[in-house]
């Protein structure tokens, strides 16, 4: 057995894409919370940086990787909606 990493399949990737939106979505909308702390300015700066790490993650093919990129966004949406920012 090779070492190394496990690359997705298009069918991998079909199967995380619905999870990968609702996750992109929920964060977007947690970060309009009136509980967060943060001036307009500074909910615009979260909301392209949250845009940023889905298109970066978007390029990603290692399914190690994809994993810990919604297990991160996961914890992150736990995170906001306890008012809170990761």
């Amino acid at each position: 057995m090779a070492k190394g990493v496990i690359w997705a399949t298009a069918e991998d990737l079909a199967r995380n894409r619905g999870k990968v939106l609702s996750l992109y979505r929920q964060i977007l909308r947690s970060l309009n919370s009136p509980d967060l702390p943060l001036t307009p300015a500074a909910r615009l700066s979260k909301k392209a940086e949250v845009r940023t790490i889905f298109l970066f993650g978007s390029e990603d093919r290692s399914l190690h990787n994809i994993a810990d990129l919604i297990d991160a966004a996961e914890y992150s949406l736990s995170v906001l909606k306890k008012g809170r920012l990761p």
